[in-house]
């Protein structure tokens, strides 16, 4: 999904609402110096345009929600896969037709010659997580406002583009893997963790400013600190270490929801399980397995031993009852055998993840995975596509009738006049499933609730409030 002021465009997961955008841009009060702004791609580019917009807002700059308003149109883009660079591309030209004016930043932005190749009259380029150096492009093309920080308030928390309920808490920048379907570590280079101390005060913000959940992102999350050696730091007075317990331990205090996103299953993972079971962190977690098949996870150049995955799933549910697990995976990977993609399924019936996302396999520039032979025909990946979906949905209704009779507490995130919709801690916003409390129309959004699950399907559920 693209977060976007003027033409949304939804096309990928876990992206926030683009209305929030919308509705921040039309509150905003500048001095006339008016930006408009375009967000694509995954909730790590989302938070690179809280950080940009925060700044313009910070300086004085106005958001605006049109191209004819708007002095200058910032896209961020994103160029993880071959539809989301068409995406960027085309949301370029549209800024371009639009205003004529556009500044380009974002993870295509690191292949400039690409963007300048169909786009020669944008303004400026640069790549992802560059700050300092879109603001200093801005400068050059419209001009510094005169700001009054006493009229042109920007909250301690910055600007969001998420509800005011939820907020999503990046950790580090860049990543160590060396995925052969992946140019991510080409985009936004190596790990770099950000201090502990500077992770949690952002933290501390956001929950004193009203956020109920925590969604920790970042390329891989449990490496965190590794870069650093787990470098102590001070927070609230004591020493921290940077590492990804201490920082699980640490947000565990602060008494709302933290869920832990893009989780690689290292051994020390382990040591967060019983947090979660003492209910300090959402027993939630997010582990992109990609594969089953030892020999496709080789040539993937991922972690291959699947046997073991499956003693730790089922150890962390001995630990944790209520463990959810969520994973991705990708069909159609060049050289896939039908009895590679079997193992796949079989993995899937013996692991009993309850919530899952597919990808059929499609070449990305750049990566080494585009060289390897026995390419899959796209009606192969169709065909498996679909049978590896047919199956993870009779998994999941499985796993969700398990849970009719209990009782959650819900998070509300929206509200119409058939009821509320929310949200139980196995719930991610925008990529998992939904819980539907018709006729509470009374609630609001933010709100916390206790409800019984009366029903369910593949992957929603229905419930009712206690009073």
């Amino acid at each position: 999904m693209s977060v976007n002021t003027f033409d949304p465009k939804q096309t990928t997961t876990l992206e926030t609402p683009v209305k929030t955008i919308t509705k921040q841009a039309e509150t905003a009060k500048g001095t006339g110096h008016k930006i408009g702004f375009v967000s694509l791609g995954c909730p790590k580019n989302l938070v690179d345009s809280e950080r940009i917009l925060t700044q313009l807002r910070t300086e004085g700059y106005e958001v605006v929600p049109s191209y004819d308003d708007a002095e200058l149109v910032i896209v961020n883009t994103c160029g993880f896969i071959d539809s989301a660079v068409e995406e960027s591309l085309d949301t370029i030209g549209e800024a371009l037709k639009e205003n004529g004016k556009v500044l380009v930043t974002g993870c295509l932005g690191a292949k400039e010659d690409e963007i300048k190749e169909v786009h020669p009259n944008v303004l400026g380029i640069t790549g992802p997580h560059a700050y300092q150096n879109v603001l200093e492009q801005v400068h050059q093309h419209v001009e510094k406002p005169k700001h009054n920080p006493f009229i042109n308030l920007v909250p301690d928390q910055g600007i969001k583009l998420t509800p005011k309920h939820y907020a999503y808490l990046k950790i580090s920048e860049g990543c160590n893997h060396r995925c052969s379907f992946c140019i991510i570590p080409s985009m936004r280079g190596d790990l770099v963790s950000r201090p502990i101390d500077e992770v949690l005060n952002e933290a501390k913000r956001l929950v004193a400013a009203g956020v109920k959940e925590l969604l920790v992102i970042s390329q891989d999350t449990s490496a965190y600190g590794v870069d650093t050696k787990n470098k102590t730091a001070f927070w609230d007075g004591m020493p921290v270490k940077t590492n990804f317990l201490s920082l699980c331990e640490q947000l565990g205090k602060l008494g709302v929801w933290v869920r832990l996103h893009y989780v690689y299953p290292y051994p020390h993972v382990d040591d967060a399980i019983p947090l979660m079971a003492q209910g300090k962190l959402l027993p939630y977690l997010d582990i992109p397995l990609q594969h089953a098949s030892p020999r496709i996870l080789k040539l993937m150049k991922r972690p291959g031993n699947i046997d073991r995955t499956i003693q730790r799933i089922q150890k962390w549910r001995e630990t944790c009852p209520e463990l959810v697990i969520r994973s991705t995976f990708i069909v159609g990977f060049p050289g896939e055998t039908e009895e590679e993609f079997e193992e796949l399924l079989a993995f899937l019936k013996q692991a009993k993840l309850d919530r899952v996302g597919c990808f059929k396999y499609s070449p990305v520039e750049g990566a080494t995975a585009n060289d390897l032979p026995d390419q899959i025909s796209e009606e192969v990946k169709e065909e498996r596509f679909h049978r590896f979906m047919q199956l993870q949905q009779e998994i999941s209704e499985e796993r969700l009738k398990t849970r009719v009779g209990k009782i959650y507490d819900i998070l509300i995130d929206e509200v119409d006049e058939e009821g509320a919709i929310g949200r139980c801690f196995a719930d991610a916003p925008e990529i998992d499933g939904l819980v539907y409390l018709n006729y509470e129309t009374q609630l609001n959004p933010g709100d916390v609730v206790k409800a019984k699950i009366i029903a369910s399907d593949e992957y929603d559920l229905w419930a009712e409030t206690i009073n």
